[in-house]
């Protein structure tokens, strides 16, 4: 939500597309929906590529001398895979610290782990395997918040002076948290 305040045309791109699925539904979104909003696909995509739950997957021990790139990694040696770098990579990324969701509009880059430049959840047989419960529930939830609530920043606070600094630890979180303040329901 945070991304999507600090860049509120998104939210109203969103909301456009939320509208144009759940009117058909008459006002109510089921989960076999998620397939019809692209663009709520690509936001959540964008957002794991900014924001991955943990920085750092689980640690790995090579079995084997390896080399992948240009990087020799010997026996035995311990990994461990910066996905929070890797989703800021300029040679993988163009505007990498930009939250532009366009970017996976069209494309058939998914974070199930057999794209590598997105793997929040890790990939192959070490891959989370709670992702598929949190692929469903983060769409689900992100569409219910958008369709219910109108969301605004505080009074005075403009969307680019947003304080988006993050707390590292063994998860992810902003910095300073969002404030949620009653308002309307939208529907």
């Amino acid at each position: 939500m945070a991304e999507l305040l600090h860049n509120p045309e998104k939210i109203e791109r969103a909301h456009e597309e939320l509208d144009q699925v759940a009117h058909g539904n008459e006002g109510t979104l089921q989960e076999p929906d998620i397939a019809r909003l692209p663009y709520l696909q690509a936001i959540v995509k964008e957002t794991l590529r900014l924001h991955p739950p943990v920085p750092f997957l689980i640690p790995h021990k090579a079995e084997s001398d390896v080399q992948i790139c240009r990087f020799q990694i010997p026996r035995h040696a311990q990994v461990l895979v910066n996905v929070w770098t890797m989703g800021r990579d300029p040679s993988i990324w163009p505007d990498p610290g930009s939250f532009v969701p366009e970017r996976f509009v069209g494309r058939e880059i998914d974070f199930k782990g057999r794209d590598f430049e997105l793997i929040p959840f890790g990939s192959g047989r070490r891959i989370c395997p709670g992702m598929p419960l949190a692929y469903r529930m983060v769409h689900s939830i992100l569409a219910f918040l958008l369709r219910s609530f109108d969301w605004k920043l505080e009074q005075g606070v403009r969307p680019k002076e947003m304080d988006m600094t993050e707390k590292f630890g063994i998860t992810l979180q902003k910095a300073t948290p969002l404030r949620a303040i009653p308002m309307k329901v939208r529907l």
